[in-house]
């Protein structure tokens, strides 16, 4: 945590808001984006919070492979299903009203889902999964992404980091948050490491020969030209599961494209005959009402019950604590209210290029003085 100053989470959200809005992003769009980047970097998720503003969001839509006005279209509906093109739009407004959308119908008839196509890159899934959570149901998402990842046995880069995420309620203070990739990392943590410098673990990233990488620089460049390749979850192979992280993988490239006539694998690299394009990125969102199967107090004590065993369980020699999916980010929640977020050198430097920029020098930061 070198070289790393901590700004107010409230001041990267209003900043992130006033970036969108200057990019041509509608007032209350914008602030659903930047509040899903806030989010991120409240729970822990430095990768996909204020770190990628510059190169994911602000850089696209300056660069015209992104557009700032979304208009979200239906395709097909019932019920309980919506199919969704979002027309390129801004990706954390077209999920927030896809999921919004899912856990209406959920309400009515117990069950709700909508898939989209044409969308791009939606932030932490996580925030989506809790948005059903909030509304006393399950909720589960999924996106494809940009090829990265090889799979089992492979070296070429063929599917996304394609995060599989569930968010269920219990009667504790925090949800069970299960909110990772299906490989072993994602580009966004080793966008990270290469602003601090810092080497990658062996077995994140294999070259074509199967030997791991671990310059988080040449990885990133690697990556782009496909001569690198993220490795499942699991790892490399089959001794560890690596193929379990292949197949779940599987799972939401299929249901992030199959069902909406969407773009998939190599269809989603960003370019077209050797210049940059639209991503074309799809999703599908679950919302499933606890009240249509049991009552609802009694399926979060469940719950609560479940975790509160697991973590009393017998601990290895050593380990201070057992954790359940979604307290570290809860922990990290509180801490970060008070204390703010941390923002390392590189991303500073992008901070104040896209301040300038938008001409937003209102906004005074702490690592500037």
């Amino acid at each position: 945590m070198e070289d790393v100053c901590w700004v107010k989470l409230d001041v990267l959200e209003n900043f992130m808001r006033d970036v969108f809005v200057k990019l041509g992003v509608p007032l209350k769009e914008a602030k659903i984006c930047a509040n899903v980047l806030a989010t991120a970097d409240r729970m822990g998720f430095d990768s996909h919070g204020i770190s990628r503003m510059k190169s994911i969001y602000y850089d696209r839509i300056k660069a015209g492979i992104q557009r700032p006005i979304t208009k979200l279209e239906i395709v097909k509906e019932t019920k309980t299903t919506a199919v969704i093109d979002a027309n390129h739009g801004m990706g954390q407004y077209t999920a927030y009203k896809a999921m919004e959308m899912a856990i209406k119908k959920a309400k009515r008839f117990g069950l709700g889902m909508t898939v989209v196509r044409n969308s791009t890159h939606y932030g932490i899934a996580g925030y989506y999964s809790l948005m059903a959570v909030k509304n006393k149901m399950i909720g589960i998402t999924g996106t494809n992404a940009r090829p990265s990842v090889a799979p089992t046995f492979g070296v070429e880069n063929m599917l996304g980091t394609n995060p599989l995420t569930f968010g269920i309620p219990t009667d504790e203070e925090f949800p069970f948050l299960l909110d990772c990739a299906t490989s072993i990392t994602q580009r966004g943590k080793i966008e990270v490491y290469a602003k601090l410098n810092k080497p990658l673990p062996v077995g994140w990233v294999i070259d074509q020969n199967g030997n791991s990488k671990t310059d988080p620089h040449e990885v990133l460049k690697d990556l782009t030209n496909g001569t690198a390749a993220l490795v499942p979850l699991g790892g490399i192979g089959e001794e560890h599961g690596g193929y379990k992280g292949y197949g779940y993988s599987t799972v939401v490239e299929i249901l992030s494209a199959a069902l909406q006539d969407g773009a998939y694998l190599k269809m989603l690299t960003g370019t077209k005959d050797g210049k940059k394009t639209f991503y074309c990125l799809g999703h599908f969102f679950i919302a499933i009402n606890i009240a249509s199967f049991i009552n609802y107090k009694k399926f979060i004590r469940i719950a609560g019950n479940i975790l509160r065993e697991l973590r009393s369980s017998k601990k290895m020699m050593g380990a201070e604590r057992i954790y359940t999916a979604g307290e570290k980010e809860y922990l990290t929640s509180l801490e970060r209210e008070k204390k703010g977020a941390p923002i390392n050198i590189e991303t500073q430097k992008e901070i104040i290029i896209m301040r300038d920029e938008c001409g937003l020098k209102k906004y005074k930061f702490p690592f500037e003085h």
